[in-house]
């Protein structure tokens, strides 16, 4: 099976998805109005983190609170191309009655992991974002809220998907499963993340 890859943001990915450009999406769980016609099956669920630079002050705490992360400059997507990123984000500030600040908006991970590094700000991250950054910055547990980030399969409801498309359906579907096992392996999980960047 032949796989192409493509660097898109979410409103790109829905947009080929839509007009047939795109057969399938790996990507987070799309919100509102980039839903129509879009079928989304769930792969993964992942606990959020905060990225930060080693010379920020929370490098010292082992975790951070909602509260706390609320009063920071904080590094985002960029609204334009990463639409579901702010439905996000105020699902996440919501019960605390909270609105981020935005210090820098990025128009890919590549810029935010350099913005992050450069101590303009932190960001919310999940353990794939930690696979792409790396070593570069520091990543602490966000506490006091119960969202995840979401990433799973998205096709176009009324789309054809081929049956190379399928298959890789079939495959994701049964990587989540091997994830499911109680005594799945590092191995399996590192794959699966990976996956998810892609």
């Amino acid at each position: 099976m032949k796989v192409l890859l493509h660097d898109l943001s979410s409103d790109e990915l829905i947009a080929g998805l839509r007009d047939a450009t795109l057969e399938l999406a790996i990507m987070v769980e799309p919100f509102g109005e980039q839903t129509a016609g879009i079928e989304f099956e769930l792969l993964h669920t992942y606990p959020l983190s905060v990225a930060m630079a080693a010379a920020h002050p929370f490098a010292r705490l082992k975790s951070i609170p909602l509260e706390k992360l609320a009063t920071e400059p904080l590094i985002a997507l960029r609204r334009k191309d990463y639409s579901e990123y702010y439905h996000f984000l105020d699902r996440i500030f919501a019960p605390i009655r909270a609105r981020p600040h935005i210090a820098v908006e990025c128009d890919s991970a590549s810029s935010l992991i350099t913005e992050v590094e450069a101590g303009r700000g932190i960001a919310l991250a999940s353990p794939s974002f930690e696979l792409v950054a790396g070593k570069r910055l520091l990543y602490r547990t966000l506490t006091g809220t119960t969202e995840v980030g979401s990433v799973g399969i998205a096709r176009a409801v009324k789309g054809e998907v081929t049956p190379a498309g399928e298959r890789f359906c079939e495959s994701c579907a049964k990587s989540r499963m091997e994830q499911m096992r109680p005594n799945q392996s590092r191995q399996c999980l590192e794959r699966s993340l990976c996956l998810s960047v892609a």
